[in-house]
């Protein structure tokens, strides 16, 4: 039977996918290009998002040193490399993948994200992590009221939004901030980052009287270029207060 509060559609990619990285893709340390690659794969190692997987021989600098540790990866098992530019060392770096992976990663590795501290698909920086051919993510405006409650107190109401629809996500309700009692909130250091909408810009909590909601909102004032209908706007997150919209309180979801 079918969970009647999950509703945005699943994710569908299964682990172990391997599929062709039709952009250019570079990753560099200290200013310096490590691999500069059109040869990439996306490798799916849990579902919601691939990593890159990079052919050895597109390594313009740096030198590999085998750590002698072998794991499972999802897609398969791989042998963890440290990685050498220059007089840098960044340990543990890459994973080769290893027989049992899918023969497409043979002779590839698997770059761990923050071991680099640049990566770029064409001229354009990636942050965080890869984003999935296979998702989408779209702002769009929205007559739909939207109340927001937590703990029989009304955190904010109003009379249109913007939906931001992120396949495997709930959809996200971005309020203007005119219609949140910011009396309530407190802002918090929290900082998170996306690959489709950017780094954000503040979150906030709620002390109420019966107990402590830590970062349960946030703003991006200055998203991507493909969701800049969010710039400035207010998210709650749907799991963690009552969301009223059109009237409808929504189910809280579960499974994200």
């Amino acid at each position: 039977m079918a969970d009647e509060s999950v509703m945005h559609p699943s994710l569908i990619v299964p682990v172990g996918h391997v599929e062709p990285v039709p952009r250019r893709i570079r990753g560099l340390i200290e200013g310096r290009v490590v691999f500069d690659t059109r040869r990439a794969l996306y490798v799916w190692e849990w579902p919601p998002y691939p990593q890159f997987s990079i052919p050895v021989e597109d390594l313009v600098e740096g030198v590999l040193t085998d750590d002698g540790h072998t794991e499972p990866l999802g897609a398969g098992p791989a042998r963890r490399h440290s990685l050498h530019v220059g007089s840098e060392v960044r340990e543990g770096a890459a994973w080769a993948w290893a027989e049992g992976a899918p023969e497409r990663l043979l002779g590839t590795v698997r770059f761990e994200w923050e071991a680099l501290d640049a990566w770029f698909e064409e001229d354009e920086p990636v942050f965080v992590h890869p984003r999935s051919p296979y998702s989408r993510v779209d702002a769009l405006r929205s007559s739909s009221s939207v109340r927001v409650e937590l703990d029989g107190v009304v955190l904010a109401d109003a009379p249109y939004c913007v939906k931001l629809f992120e396949t495997g996500l709930p959809t996200r309700y971005y309020l203007d901030r005119m219609h949140v009692d910011w009396t309530r909130l407190r802002h918090t250091d929290t900082v998170t980052g996306c690959p489709y909408k950017g780094t954000t810009s503040g979150y906030w909590s709620f002390d109420s009287d019966v107990a402590t909601h830590e970062d349960i909102a946030w703003a991006y004032d200055f998203p991507t270029i493909h969701v800049d209908r969010i710039a400035g706007m207010v998210a709650f997150y749907n799991e963690h207060v009552d969301l009223y919209v059109d009237g409808t309180l929504l189910p809280r979801p579960t499974d994200s």
